[in-house]
């Protein structure tokens, strides 16, 4: 069954290390998506930052600097996985170290598309 790896973390300037060494431990494919957590839009939506008619809150975050990254790959086995966290690890150090980030895995039931994009 595949799995996917999710890692979410605020070190977003390691991103592209954090990709590259999950490519290399055998992921088929990375994604990264920038986000937003709940703790800092109440910060900002307290502090008076958002104004009505100005921007929008996600303009207003992007401004802070304070996103997080969310990294994601679809994997076939959890030797893969393994690896993947192993990789992780390497970049960001033990994730049970404070300002590292939390990784979780989840089955997946079906997959249709999946390829290795290093592979051609």
């Amino acid at each position: 069954m595949s799995k996917l790896v999710i890692l979410i973390t605020s070190r977003i300037e390691e991103g592209h290390q954090i990709g590259e060494a999950w490519q290399k431990a055998g992921a088929p494919g990375v994604t990264f998506i920038e986000s937003y957590g709940l703790r800092r839009m109440q910060e900002v939506s307290k502090s008076g930052e958002l104004l009505p008619g100005m921007m929008s809150m996600f303009e207003i975050l992007r401004q802070q600097e304070e996103t997080s990254l969310i990294v994601l790959s679809v994997v076939d086995n959890d030797d893969t996985v393994n690896q993947l966290l192993d990789a992780t690890k390497e970049v960001l150090g033990d994730l049970l170290s404070p300002h590292t980030g939390i990784a979780f895995v989840i089955d997946v039931e079906r997959t249709i598309g999946v390829r290795d994009h290093g592979k051609g």
